[in-house]
């Protein structure tokens, strides 16, 4: 896998921490990483992005930001409001194709949910995932609502023929509550994918040691880390 296209179920859910724990372990594992983010919103001009959070948590990583834009906004409202050119799926792949024949793994972080719009054409990161015909790989919630959105996305994702890697949790309570705790069983039902991981809550608090130290009880195997399923939801069940 090459490249991995990492979306979420809604915004604010945990999507730049996963993508930084699957970043760390690939960098500890000795492989090349570059992570991509097409269209960074609401962040200033000289402010940090998603991207330089993942490179400060995991590690020696190429980051690229191909658009920003000063608005908290999907990326084709706040492209069209700060009178700034869209960000394009083709440039998207483009830019991903030239890093990935210099890394051994590409991350595409991208802005909200997976049919969140680039642009005024109603381009989104699902045609990105198309044209580079990558695998997805989608952070979810863990309380009640999640299995909803988990299977709208999963259901977009296979009428457009495109493959699901798995479902991590972007941020799992300290205290999880009865919803969560059901939802742990169900994420892979509603995904029709498996449960690949559960990324704590606030683990991008952690210092970067710490959290690249920790990184591989979060994420299952197939990402590089030991969790299993079966083990954790013993523990929180």
């Amino acid at each position: 896998m090459p490249v991995i296209v990492v979306t979420g179920t809604g915004t604010e859910i945990g999507k730049t921490v996963v993508t930084a724990a699957v970043a760390a372990l690939a960098v500890a594992e000795g492989r090349s990483v570059a992570v991509v983010k097409p269209a960074q919103t609401g962040v200033g001009p000289r402010e940090p992005g998603d991207v330089d959070e993942v490179r400060r948590l995991s590690g020696e990583v190429t980051a690229v930001e191909l658009a920003r834009f000063p608005e908290p906004l999907a990326p084709a409202t706040a492209a069209r409001r700060a009178a700034l050119a869209p960000v394009t799926p083709e440039a998207v792949a483009e830019a991903a194709g030239k890093l990935a024949a210099e890394h051994d793994l590409v991350l595409i972080e991208g802005a909200g949910g997976l049919l969140v719009r680039f642009d005024d054409a109603g381009s989104t990161l699902a045609d990105v995932a198309g044209l580079l015909d990558a695998p997805v790989l989608v952070v979810a919630p863990a309380g009640l609502g999640t299995l909803n959105m988990t299977t709208l996305t999963a259901e977009a994702l296979r009428a457009r023929g495109l493959a699901q890697l798995g479902v991590v949790v972007g941020s799992w309570p300290e205290q999880p509550d009865l919803a969560a705790r059901c939802n742990l069983a169900d994420l892979p039902e509603a995904a029709g994918a498996p449960l690949l991981g559960a990324v704590p809550e606030g683990a991008g608090a952690l210092a970067p040691a710490e959290f690249r130290a920790r990184a591989g009880r979060w994420l299952a195997p197939r990402l590089g880390g030991v969790w299993a399923p079966e083990a954790f939801g013993a523990v929180v069940g």
